[in-house]
């Protein structure tokens, strides 16, 4: 097995490089409210962008599947948000309470795009059925990961969601999505053919959130209170939480009698969670929390599921080849 499969990706090192120089060199004073200003445009930009590339046709054409995304959407907003309610007097004395407060986020996320429909090509799933799930899952949670934050954030001890935070989610990340779903009649092909501009405000609004949100959390002394001993249990805590819902996905979905390609849409789709909505809900959500401690467990579960469910798409196209080839030689 190659060891390039494990190495992290060009932007998984730039978030590397992007912490690595708000602890060198972090933004304060009238540098810091500049990047804000930057961050909160980025962020408005890159919603607007996804609310004209997101194609109305394509998800009423696999809304008909609704048994996969209802399976889909009760692991990303259900399952997972139990699990880090459940568990939390198991996992929570490895972290700090700031930090599992990120994993309680962690699990309101909603689904990623562009990896769970990836993945399900690679493992030779239903692909139709992913672009509607994670496309669904995606605009859902920008209603639906606000909630269940504040009925999390209730059960912490941190106090409900404001309405406040919800009229930011609404007017940052909500509205600028309905313009550009109104101004994709106009504008949804042109954004179609230029992919590569909504890949970079999309990574770019990231680095910038990020950079921004561990400058602040550099300057109160984030590495202090966060040693490495605390990373490891960090690590633990991502890596418990994402075997978990591999496990119960799988046989959940064969115990629902999907598919094997469905059951690969499933695992695929209602595993992960989404970096790129996760650091802009992050900024706006938690404007009074320690921002660094918040987006440090999504950025650490964002890689450990990128290499993981690369090396398990990879055995599930193989097994699937075995079983084809298998099925070609079987005597009629």
């Amino acid at each position: 097995m190659s060891l390039r499969r494990f190495l992290p990706d060009r932007f998984t090192c730039a978030l590397i490089v992007t912490v690595a120089l708000a602890t060198v060199l972090p933004c304060r004073g009238s540098a810091a409210s500049v990047f804000e200003v930057l961050t909160d445009a980025a962020i408005a930009l890159l919603f607007f962008l996804h609310g004209a590339k997101l194609s109305r046709e394509a998800v009423v054409a696999g809304a008909t599947h609704w048994r996969l995304h209802l399976t889909v959407l009760a692991s990303t907003f259900a399952l997972f948000p139990l699990l880090g309610l459940l568990l939390r007097p198991l996992l929570a004395p490895l972290v700090t309470p700031e930090l599992y407060l990120g994993v309680l986020f962690l699990c309101a996320l909603p689904s990623t795009v562009q990896s769970s429909i990836a993945f399900t090509s690679i493992a030779r799933g239903n692909v139709a059925a992913a672009i509607c799930s994670a496309s669904a899952s995606s605009l859902l949670g920008i209603v639906i990961t606000p909630l269940l934050v504040g009925l999390m954030l209730e059960s912490h001890g941190q106090g409900g969601m404001s309405w406040d935070a919800i009229g930011s989610i609404v007017l940052q990340l909500f509205v600028p999505f309905v313009a550009g779903q109104v101004a994709q009649r106009w504008i949804g092909g042109w954004v179609a053919k230029h992919r590569g501009l909504v890949s970079y405000v999309d990574q770019g609004s990231i680095l910038l959130v990020v950079y921004t949100a561990f400058s602040a959390a550099v300057l109160q002394g984030l590495w202090k209170q966060v040693p490495l001993p605390v990373l490891g249990g960090l690590l633990v805590v991502n890596a418990v939480l994402l075997a978990i819902a591999l496990l119960v996905t799988r046989y959940g979905a064969r115990a629902l009698g999907f598919g094997r390609a469905d059951e690969i849409t499933i695992v695929f789709c209602g595993s992960k969670k989404s970096l790129a909505s996760g650091v802009p809900m992050a900024k706006v959500l938690f404007a009074g929390h320690p921002l660094g401690a918040i987006v440090l467990p999504i950025m650490l579960f964002h890689q450990i599921q990128l290499m993981t469910c690369a090396v398990l798409a990879r055995r599930y196209a193989a097994r699937s080849v075995e079983w084809k080839s298998a099925a070609e030689t079987r005597p009629s």
